[in-house]
């Protein structure tokens, strides 16, 4: 995901900086540094890992955070109805 990426994910979404902040769980800053493509403080580029990406895209994907509504297979096995 390129910088250029990220700022289209979160205008596709009609989100604030700050909103797509919270909903990637990370700082205002780092967002903005992620998005801008370099840090702040340090001028250094900053790069978007996989795990941000991945992110964006199950939230697009309306996919809850682990925890909070997903369940895991065995999960999913175990409440499904077994044939007659």
């Amino acid at each position: 995901m390129t910088h250029d990426d990220l700022k289209a994910w979160r205008t596709a979404l009609g989100l604030s900086q700050r909103a797509a902040a919270e909903g990637l769980g990370v700082s205002l800053p780092t967002y903005q540094a992620m998005e801008r493509g370099s840090s702040f403080a340090t001028g250094k580029p900053v790069v978007i890992d996989r795990r941000t990406a991945l992110a964006c895209a199950a939230i697009v994907a309306g996919l809850p955070a682990w925890g909070e509504g997903a369940q895991r297979p065995a999960e999913e096995a175990a409440e499904a109805p077994t044939p007659d």
